[in-house]
């Protein structure tokens, strides 16, 4: 079931991102420069261009909530300990579902009325707040396609009296779960409760600051949802693939119709979760503003965890072939592609302390490709390590996440606490973070260039 060599020595290939070329021809432009926004196939941001170094940390909200189950003293330390590795982008969960699939996080944002959770959306209100003291910005995802947050098959059993499948269930092997989940788009009335939340939640006021969300630059960008699919097998996408454009393209209009500010992307993994077609991939990319990746060797089967030495070279082959094949197709489409999901198992075990030698060696594969992408000036503008654990510590010996434990880690709760997050301790891998975020953040002050102007984005109403 799919879920989720070095190179180049960094030390010296870092050097040359002091000379890369500026990025020409803004596609959309916003009110303030405040605002990341799309130029060419790259990021600007305060008239510069904008690569970044970045962090998945979905559990943000909950942090803030002003709850038992939440611990905002933590969560500033975890952002300041983020801000020290150079990291000003993080990509969050704002979406959760009251859901029966094993595995779902509890509490969640919204239940099947239209009466929200009011301590997490506080929560992510105060997230954002600590964001912009410290010039951070999120990437915000509306929706999951995977269990672990309720997502589409808890929409669907709202709908359907209550029918779903697990994911890891004996009785409905792979990939009956993916094509079940996939018939959420062809529901008028899954898609419309989906539909009122994100209304709600892109045009809500953060009761801490008393801006507008829409007016918010510690907001970078609104994902449609976590890597949404159209389905699995060959029939069931065929079958499928029409209804998913149409809410891709239907989606993206409504969130701009609220918003004229920020970037939306769809948070789709690439070919892998996209009928393993590149012509899907550039249809479901049309409607946004930018590309997304998502790559995991041992999920994708390109890895065997139980020899990483062995078959290292062989997954890292593949990972560049992948980005390789969509960085084409961002070119084609002229527009930014970002790695905003990566993942490599430690060594052994799941436990802070434990070696981290092949993931390393990995995550320098990812970034110095980014590295590499940005001094030739394509499209690659950014990367989100997945995932951030801090100071978060499985609280069982089995490592294993159970309802009611509150030191969350980077890895969802279905997954074993430890296996691809980034804890406090992780030395080697904080210094690699560090140095490859620091030269991102150097090549934007020697990459200064001219954007042309462009005309503002419209807002516009989605009828329903």
């Amino acid at each position: 079931m799919t879920t989720r060599r070095e190179i180049l020595a960094a030390g010296t290939s870092l050097l040359g991102l002091t000379a890369l070329p500026a990025i020409a021809g803004s596609r959309r432009s916003r009110t303030s420069s405040d605002f990341v926004t799309v130029a060419g196939h790259g990021f600007r941001l305060h008239g510069k261009p904008y690569r970044y170094v970045g962090a998945n940390m979905w559990y943000a909200a909950y942090l803030g909530a002003d709850t038992a189950y939440g611990d905002r003293a933590r969560l500033g330390r975890e952002l300041d300990r983020l801000v020290a590795l150079g990291i000003d982008n993080v990509r969050v969960l704002g979406a959760s579902e009251d859901s029966p699939l094993i595995g779902a996080i509890s509490p969640a944002f919204r239940g099947k009325t239209d009466v929200y959770n009011p301590d997490l959306l506080a929560g992510l209100d105060w997230f954002l707040a600590e964001l912009g003291k410290r010039g951070m910005r999120a990437v915000i995802y509306l929706n999951n396609f995977w269990e672990w947050s309720g997502g589409m098959m808890t929409y669907l059993s709202w709908v359907n009296g209550g029918k779903y499948i697990d994911a890891h269930d004996p009785a409905h092997p792979w990939p009956e779960f993916a094509d079940y989940t996939a018939g959420f788009y062809t529901h008028p009335r899954a898609v419309a409760l989906y539909h009122a939340y994100v209304c709600a939640l892109v045009g809500r006021t953060n009761g801490v600051t008393g801006r507008r969300y829409a007016d918010d630059p510690a907001i970078m960008a609104w994902q449609l949802a976590n890597e949404p699919r159209p389905g699995e097998s060959p029939a069931t996408t065929a079958r499928i693939l029409p209804a998913y454009q149409a809410w891709i393209r239907k989606t993206a209009r409504l969130i701009r119709s609220i918003d004229a500010n920020h970037l939306v992307s769809s948070g789709a993994e690439g070919t892998i979760g996209c009928a393993n077609s590149m012509a899907c991939v550039a249809d479901a990319a049309a409607p946004v503003d930018y590309m997304t990746i998502h790559i995991w060797p041992q999920n994708f089967g390109w890895i065997d965890p139980a020899d990483l030495a062995g078959t290292r070279a062989v997954g890292e082959a593949k990972t560049l072939a992948y980005i390789r094949d969509h960085r084409a197709l961002a070119v084609k489409l002229g527009k930014p592609l970002v790695i905003e999901e990566f993942g490599y198992p430690r060594d052994a075990g799941y436990a802070p302390g434990t070696p981290t030698i092949h993931r390393d060696g990995y995550y320098r594969l990812i970034m110095e490709s980014v590295a590499a992408d940005a001094r030739a000036g394509g499209p690659l503008a950014g990367l989100n390590f997945w995932a951030w654990n801090g100071e978060g510590r499985a609280q069982h010996p089995d490592h294993r996440f159970r309802t009611g434990d509150r030191s969350y880690l980077g890895d969802p709760p279905h997954e074993p606490q430890g296996w691809y997050g980034v804890f406090d301790q992780d030395m080697t891998t904080k210094r690699l973070i560090r140095r490859y975020a620091t030269a991102f953040a150097r090549s934007a002050e020697a990459a200064l260039g001219h954007v042309n102007p462009a005309i503002a984005w419209p807002i516009c109403r989605l009828a329903l």
